[in-house]
């Protein structure tokens, strides 16, 4: 059951609208009212008409996004006016080189695919949630399932990976396996030096973040 807002909680006392704004700023997946009910500690149908209100405002207002509800969860969008705009972004984002981080996350889903964000994060130590957003937006990864046990969405490396790679198929990947230790045995612990690859040009430039 959630939490009395007045019970003095923290998180109760915040704004009910902002505080799902900042929340759904960071979901991945739609989150249902249920969920933003139980973190935010306020009852569901209080939760479901707080979304309905702001889904109405952004249409209302023109904004460049909308709040929609999809598969039973709520999630932002961008708005189909502008989506030009927001390809040109990527495509443009395209160009800027992979960060050491995002080459070494690709190294790990490149050898243990399927693989889902949970263990990827625990095999390189930190949380990886952006590179992963990165190189899913450059078409180096994509959806492969989801987890019988846990449901999370499984993650593998793209044709066009291949392409940007130069090989033929997975069987061709060179010989980094042993470098990438199974997630259980390294869980919660930095690894640090792990051989990567470079699907950008393999000129010494420095690297663009993204």
């Amino acid at each position: 059951m959630p939490a009395d807002p007045a019970g003095g909680s923290e998180v109760a006392q915040l704004p009910l609208k902002p505080a799902l704004e900042a929340v759904l700023m960071v979901v991945d997946e739609p989150a249902t009212p249920e969920h933003l009910a139980k973190v935010l500690e306020r009852r569901p149908r209080e939760v479901s008409d707080a979304l309905r209100e702001l889904a109405d405002e952004y249409t209302t207002q023109g904004r460049g996004f909308e709040l929609r509800l999809v598969a039973g969860g709520w999630r932002f969008y961008t708005r189909g006016d502008y989506a030009d705009a927001v390809e040109r972004f990527v495509l443009d984002g395209q160009q800027a080189r992979l960060t050491q981080a995002a080459l070494e996350t690709l190294a790990v889903v490149a050898y243990r695919q399927p693989v889902s964000r949970s263990r990827v994060s625990a095999v390189r130590g930190v949380n990886c949630d952006g590179v992963m957003r990165t190189l899913l937006q450059r078409g180096l990864v994509e959806e492969a399932g989801a987890e019988p046990e846990t449901g999370a969405i499984l993650y593998r490396t793209t044709h066009y990976f291949l392409e940007r790679m130069g090989l033929r198929g997975l069987d061709e990947l060179p010989e980094l396996a042993p470098f990438l230790p199974e997630a259980e045995a390294v869980e919660g612990e930095t690894q640090e030096g792990m051989p990567s690859f470079d699907v950008d040009d393999p000129s010494p430039d420095s690297q663009t973040e993204h």
